[in-house]
């Protein structure tokens, strides 16, 4: 098997993978007809569809402090099944709801609450069973796989919406997600335990207090994070800007915005994929000189002098982004403890999908001020000069130096090319 999928070799993992294909993609159909559906039951109401959209972000802010906890806690197995079942309940209501014609504004903001509070609760469980179903040598090829199966669905979701909508209306699409969550949850149960790739926990109580404890030990960690936030409130809002380049500055239609979402996706699924391929360590200066490079191009697309050659452009973006944001998950993965990989995963997800609300708007204001091009041009610029900062700070504090180290220190004592894990002795 080529070095790209290694991790299908791994007999967990390919029904994982497979499962999460499948919800992924109905999760994208479930979005774009539930903004539909807020648009219709509201005449277009703007300020209410932000506000179902901001409910689906709201839990990762506020729930944190439990989110990895749980998932250090309990079986990530099991927290994907409760989440996924809860995700399929909530899509099965607003199905029959809508198809019933009894669909309110409150229904669908109590359906997105509950799959905004699943959502927090299953990314770092997700995140954090990837190194048991693969082990160590596998989990960067891991990552980038699940990277490049969620832009994948980015491109037949929206599209699947689209004909389905028109077609049958947007309660059926909501039935599919709320299949496609069964299906999810289905190749859970397939994954056999004996194959888990899992360690002896601490005796230590789970706790979120113990999690800080543990990040204020390893700089190293605290400093990926950071980059993370910097990035993803300067640079990762390309929902926004990619609308504003299309509509206000370009002066085109929803076809035309579309085309952008799938141009960026492209980009995405190449860069999980290269990613995939990387055989080479990730250490630190690769996650920032990533990140200072993504915010480089990033500015760069808002020079592009018309929507063709934007179009074009966007690829490069999508690569980058990935690029960085799989290198950042990879060496969160890598370098921390497995009875900690839950919460650490949690403050990325904090950081990461916490941010929007943060980042949006500013750029939106960026925008109005200065034009549309300079939400990404100063968005970028922003995020590189941020992240260089950054990592000269590290260096100069030895971070560097420490998060390497730590790599060392792991291929010593474990005597394999990276962090190995012990022998299974839990049950997933």
């Amino acid at each position: 098997m080529s070095r790209t999928f290694a991790s299908f070799s791994h007999r967990n993992y390919r029904w994982f993978i497979s499962g999460q294909a499948v919800t992924n993609i109905g999760t994208w159909m479930q979005r774009i007809a539930q903004d539909w559906l807020v648009l219709e039951v509201t005449h277009g109401n703007a300020v209410a569809l932000g506000l179902v959209t901001a409910l689906q972000f709201l839990p990762f802010l506020l729930l944190t402090p439990f989110t990895g906890v749980v998932a250090d806690r309990f079986s990530r197995r099991a927290v994907l099944m409760v989440t996924g079942a809860a995700g399929g309940t909530a899509a099965a209501a607003l199905a029959v709801t809508t198809m019933a014609g009894a669909t309110t504004l409150g229904v669908i903001l109590a359906a997105g609450a509950v799959l905004g509070v699943a959502s927090a609760f299953d990314h770092p469980a997700r995140q954090a069973l990837l190194g048991e179903l693969v082990g160590p040598d596998e989990l960067r090829n891991a990552v980038a796989l699940n990277g490049a199966t969620f832009n994948m669905a980015r491109i037949v979701g929206p599209a699947l919406a689209g004909l389905g909508i028109a077609a049958l209306g947007t309660g059926p699409v909501f039935a599919v997600n709320a299949a496609s969550f069964a299906v999810a949850v289905w190749t859970l149960t397939r994954l056999r335990s004996a194959d888990f790739h899992l360690v002896a926990r601490s005796a230590e109580r789970v706790t979120f207090t113990a999690g800080l404890r543990y990040l204020r030990s390893r700089s190293d960690l605290v400093f990926v994070i950071l980059a993370v936030a910097l990035a993803a409130v300067f640079a990762f809002n390309f929902a926004l800007t990619t609308a504003l380049m299309a509509t206000a500055e370009f002066d085109r239609g929803a076809a035309e915005y579309g085309l952008l979402g799938t141009s960026l996706a492209l980009g995405s699924i190449t860069g999980s994929l290269l990613a995939a391929r990387r055989r080479a360590p990730i250490d630190l200066r690769y996650v920032f000189a990533a990140g200072v490079a993504f915010g480089l191009v990033t500015a760069t697309a808002g020079l592009m002098p018309n929507y063709l050659t934007f179009v074009l452009f966007l690829p490069l973006a999508g690569l980058t982004a990935l690029t960085f944001s799989i290198g950042a998950q990879s060496y969160l993965q890598l370098h921390t403890d497995p009875g900690m990989r839950g919460r650490v995963m949690g403050f990325y997800a904090l950081v990461f999908f916490g941010s929007n609300p943060v980042g949006a708007p500013l750029l939106g204001w960026i925008s109005m001020q200065f034009g549309p091009r300079w939400a990404l041009i100063g968005g970028g610029l922003l995020a590189a000069a941020a992240l260089t900062l950054l990592s000269l700070w590290a260096a100069h504090r030895g971070i560097f130096a420490a998060g390497r180290a730590v790599a060392i220190r792991a291929v010593d004592e474990d005597g394999g090319d990276e962090q190995r894990e012990r022998k299974p002795v839990r049950v997933g």
